[in-house]
């Protein structure tokens, strides 16, 4: 980072929903941050068990300038919205990061956003995003996630979700993009994200560098597979139809916030929306006309290709 550079304090995010059983170790690890510029904002989401108590334990000892909870009700929103409701509290002039309640953040983790984030100029929006050591509930490697020079550029952005939210980070320019937004049903806080920013002509930091402990277990919302085979096994599972349901209702979100968009990523849009109310000749064309509607492997781009054809 270039001396002069101005360092910005980073607003946490933590969204809360039955985690008391993990929360102590991913909140020990908020203290043990090399970064010590960060305030941690949460909600929780309706829980049932005695993760409530513990966060009023912890900001209780942390004091209200290192920990309070986000204005607003308790009700069970979901992921997506509950995010999005701390990311809509985050003061001006703060970068945010996304927290899940049952990982384990390595000690340079904020350090490493802050310092990617702070290379650019802040009036572009940024979003930063890193790898992952997978472990198993008890914190048993079980390998890298994958990295291979994914691809961050809109339109791609709209064919898979490669920030994972819990190492997402975003500058304030991005806060204030993404909070104004209204993201569609179905999505997630992080691949809505990285749409809005993406599209918007962001700035997209792919960190090769694992940042945290990603804990695996039957609980997660989303995971991780860390390998290839499976990553298509559970796609393939999946089947098209729930996948081009949330790639229609993602054109449509960012068509009704174009305005806040880059004119070649709201022309991509125009276009996708419009083949997809055609027939497989027309989405043909979108294709050859949108090249990079790629995915991470050849294979997996085949896969959705076919998929956008007929789905």
């Amino acid at each position: 980072m270039s001396p002069g550079v101005a360092i910005l304090p980073v607003t946490v995010l933590l969204s809360t929903y039955d985690g008391a059983r993990y929360l102590p170790q991913q909140l020990d690890s908020l203290l043990r941050q090399s970064f010590g510029r960060w305030t941690l904002l949460w909600r929780d989401d309706g829980s049932s068990d005695e993760t409530v108590p513990v966060m009023r334990a912890f900001a209780a000892a942390a004091g209200t300038d290192r920990c309070r909870m986000a204005g607003g009700t308790s009700d069970h929103l979901g992921i997506a919205a509950s995010f999005l409701t701390l990311l809509r509290q985050v003061p001006p002039g703060t970068s945010a990061a996304f927290a899940d309640q049952d990982d384990i953040w390595l000690p340079e983790k904020l350090q490493r956003g802050v310092d990617a984030l702070a290379a650019g100029p802040p009036e572009r929006p940024a979003l930063y995003f890193a790898r992952q050591q997978l472990v198993d509930e008890a914190l048993a490697p079980l390998g890298l996630s994958p990295f291979k020079g994914w691809p961050t550029a809109f339109p791609a952005a709209l064919t898979q979700n490669v920030a994972t939210g819990c190492t997402v980070m975003l500058n304030p320019a991005a806060v204030a993009l993404v909070a104004a937004s209204d993201p569609p049903d179905g999505t997630l806080h992080d691949w809505w994200s990285y749409l809005v920013v993406s599209a918007a002509g962001g700035r997209l930091i792919a960190d090769p560098v694992p940042v945290m402990l990603y804990r695996q277990h039957r609980l997660n919302a989303v995971g991780a597979p860390h390998s290839m085979l499976r990553r298509g096994l559970m796609a393939l599972r999946r089947g098209p139809d729930e996948f081009m349901q949330l790639f229609r209702r993602h054109v449509a979100g960012l068509v009704a916030y174009r305005h806040a968009l880059a004119a070649p990523a709201v022309e991509d849009l125009l276009a996708l929306q419009s083949a997809l109310a055609g027939g497989v000749p027309a989405r043909l064309r979108a294709i050859l006309r949108t090249r990079c509607l790629l995915r991470q492997t050849r294979v997996e781009t085949l896969l959705f290709r076919l998929w956008f054809l007929i789905g």
